[in-house]
């Protein structure tokens, strides 16, 4: 799976469970989740969840924090680590 097609992904689940009824393009590779206030403890507990089980991957907790999970492009360079 590529970075495009992982970010996909990702940005669908949280479009999907704490942004219904967003525009997909307003989410960008970007966007500040956990530091802009769209991400609280509870979702990324959900989003790390999600992506454990959808990649078959296990993040540490210091690997579920602001400096890892706080952008797509941030996730996505997380789990491909994990995937290689």
């Amino acid at each position: 799976m590529g970075t495009d097609e992982l970010k996909q992904v990702i940005k669908e689940y949280i479009i999907n469970e704490f942004l219904p009824g967003e525009q997909p393009e307003s989410v960008t590779d970007d966007l500040p989740l956990i530091s802009g206030g769209i991400l609280d403890s509870i979702a990324t507990l959900k989003l790390v969840l999600f992506i454990e089980n959808r990649f078959g991957i296990v993040l540490e907790a210091h690997e579920a924090d602001r400096e890892n999970m706080d952008t797509l492009n941030q996730i996505a360079a997380t789990v491909e680590s994990k995937i290689k």
